[in-house]
């Protein structure tokens, strides 16, 4: 169910019923010369739109631009700043709150939003305001991942790849994945930045030439419809729990015995 498609009325018959949303979440940045600047965005979107359709629960609008300033010298990378971006996030979650929701899941496709996410969670949790918790798509599945590409990567790899092509495969430039592979870095130990065990990079410009990392050669039509249909299983999942807890148990713990100002 997405929310824009949905008259007010239609809204109100659901949150009377149901206190669930699915917020995707993602970026416009570069992904390698093979993949579109909307990987991330589009791959948050389309296992929300899988997971909405399998439950029926609501589905918001796209966010599509997150913190990505790590890719910004490659051209279209777009990003906000880290205090705008959970602002943002924090206040649209707001709203939902406003409207009844009271538990929501953000389903992220960019490993820059991730710890953002997390500390909007973290405020609307603190103050009792709702249950919202950040899952990041290729985190519920790392064993399929590992088993299905022998060289992966963090971004622009096979498994990002692997999801656009069932996703969007006109976006693929199937011509350009050697180029992918071997303009970039396939291999993380392979990098020269880690000095005496410290990260001495910042931006994904000083680790590969083109953006690229693993080796997106190994993909196939077949491994890519199983690690999306993998993953929206995983989702499916975790709105479903997510859906049958009691929302005071989602709530804080209270403070340890004895409570403050008891014994005054």
């Amino acid at each position: 169910m997405y929310v824009a498609d949905r008259t007010w009325p239609e809204l109100a018959d659901y949150v009377a019923e149901e206190s669930v949303a699915i917020v995707p979440l993602g970026s416009t940045e570069q992904h390698g010369p093979h993949l579109p600047l909307a990987t991330d965005h589009l791959i948050a979107e389309a296992l929300a739109d899988a997971a909405a359709d399998r439950t029926g629960f609501l589905r918001t609008p796209t966010i599509n631009v997150g913190v990505s300033p790590h890719h910004r010298q490659f051209h279209g990378t777009m990003w906000v700043d880290p205090p705008a971006f959970r602002d943002y996030v924090e206040s649209f979650t707001r709203n939902l709150a406003y409207h009844g929701i009271d538990r929501v899941v953000f389903v992220n496709a960019h490993g820059g939003n991730v710890q953002h996410l997390r500390e909007v969670g973290r405020r609307l949790h603190e103050d009792e305001t709702m249950y919202a918790i950040e899952w990041m798509w290729d985190e519920s599945i790392p064993e399929l991942v590992d088993d299905l590409f022998e060289r992966n990567g963090p971004h622009a790899g096979p498994k990002e790849t692997a999801m656009i092509t069932h996703i969007a495969p006109e976006l693929v430039k199937n011509d350009r994945l050697g180029d992918a592979r071997d303009g970039g870095l396939v291999d993380l130990r392979d990098a020269e930045t880690i000095v005496h065990g410290a990260r001495t990079y910042y931006d994904a410009a000083e680790n590969s030439g083109n953006g690229g990392f693993g080796d997106p050669t190994d993909v196939t039509p077949e491994k890519a419809e199983k690690l999306f249909e993998a993953a929206a299983d995983q989702l499916v999942q975790l709105l479903e729990w997510l859906d049958a807890q009691a929302f005071d148990d989602l709530m804080p713990e209270p403070h340890v015995d004895p409570q403050p100002g008891s014994r005054r």
